[in-house]
């Protein structure tokens, strides 16, 4: 920079301060607008758009995708270009270049003219810069897969899905709701008696830390085997989370609202149907014994086909035989096909009379709805109810 270019600067300064707004209040005043109108701006974004709840990191689930924050995925991005032994080229040299390239920028390109054009040296450098961000950031969005969201939700709806993961993992042998008791066809741990696990002894000496660990690590000695992945399980740190806020469900100390599974109640005279009354009850009482894996008798009832057409003594349901063998054993007859069920305790009658008028009604998949009739398609919903007499 020569001497007359220095002399058009200070002249140039000179007129911006004479024509110029003072710093109070005007620069004061225009910037306190800007970061309100920003604090609004997040403020609609995270009502109406809201943050993903991703569940924390676990090293020992493959499934865990690390996902940094969109600020950052470029630089994620860049280290698919170089992997293993020349990583650090994405890591260290280029982002390192591009830092001291925006360092000497000033003193490379020293032009006084202030417009892009007139600055093509800084104006091509920083493009390039951006348009390798925006590029590598897209490119990050559109190939990296979406990570599941953490279980948030209500304390209910924690407690419900908590409930769900105890069924299938846990009621076989804990019963169904923490009873404990004698242990059968449970490889083994026949004849084995467990203490309770839902009353006072168990709940007010333990931890939440406590019986993670226990569901985690699992009490070989003891007979019990570990569910968390780090040891051979398959349970993950958000799903062991789960059943600990079920577990603690129990304690008379914690006050809830209301149920947390919800098996809808029939009214007078209502047919239920396998999707929106016997399936939920089915998954609460029965599943733990009787999915894939555990399928005692080879009999699954994660689905309709399954419950209607499996089992070694199938069919086990006979749409409006109430003389099926489900129903006996529901009943807690000993028959061929098998003995009281569930084996530690009998369904309440509200539960059994769902099953009962379930099967005295044709067994439906699905209550029919006004112009489509019956559709035997597990997993779908009635579209309303029919109420009547038998």
């Amino acid at each position: 920079m020569d001497q007359r270019d220095k002399q058009y600067i200070h002249k140039r300064q000179h007129e911006e301060k004479v024509k110029g707004v003072g710093f109070f209040p005007d620069i004061i005043y225009k910037d306190a607008l800007v970061s309100f109108s920003l604090f609004i701006l997040l403020i609609l974004l995270a009502a109406f758009v809201g943050v993903p709840q991703e569940p924390p990191a676990d090293p020992n689930d493959s499934a865990y995708v690390p996902r940094p924050e969109w600020y950052f995925l470029f630089l994620f991005e860049m280290l698919k270009f170089f992997p293993g032994q020349i990583e650090f080229v994405g890591t260290t040299l280029l982002p390192g270049a591009a830092v001291v390239l925006l360092i000497l920028l000033p003193f490379i390109d020293g032009n006084i003219k202030r417009h892009p054009r007139n600055r093509p040296m800084a104006t091509i450098a920083m493009s390039v810069i951006l348009l390798g961000i925006v590029l590598l950031t897209v490119r990050a969005v559109m190939t990296t897969p979406p990570q599941a969201e953490a279980a948030m939700g209500t304390y209910q709806e924690r407690v419900a899905a908590g409930q769900e993961l105890y069924a299938e993992h846990c009621a076989e042998c804990h019963g169904e709701d923490g009873e404990g008791g004698l242990v059968e066809d449970v490889e083994g741990l026949e004849g084995t008696f467990l203490e309770a696990i839902n009353s006072e002894d168990y709940l007010y000496t333990r931890t939440d830390e406590t019986t993670k660990l226990i569901v985690e690590y699992g009490q070989p000695n003891l007979g019990m085997p570990a569910f968390g992945l780090a040891y051979g399980g398959e349970l993950g740190q958000q799903e062991m989370d789960l059943i600990v806020t079920f577990v603690r469900s129990w304690d008379d100390r914690i006050i809830i609202e209301e149920e947390a599974v919800a098996i809808p109640a029939l009214a007078e005279g209502e047919i239920p149907d396998f999707q929106t009354h016997v399936y939920p009850l089915l998954k609460r009482r029965c599943t733990s014994c009787h999915r894939e894996g555990k399928a005692k008798g080879n009999y699954l009832m994660t689905d309709y086909e399954s419950v209607m057409n499996t089992g070694d003594h199938a069919p086990n349901i006979i749409p409006g035989d109430l003389g099926s063998n489900l129903l006996r054993m529901l009943h807690r007859e000993e028959i061929e096909a098998g003995g009281p069920m569930p084996p530690t305790r009998p369904l309440r009658p509200e539960e059994l009379d769902i099953i009962t008028r379930w099967l005295e009604a044709g067994a439906l998949p699905q209550r029919p709805g006004p112009a489509t009739g019956i559709e035997a398609t597990q997993g779908i919903t009635g579209t309303s109810p029919i109420t009547g007499t038998h």
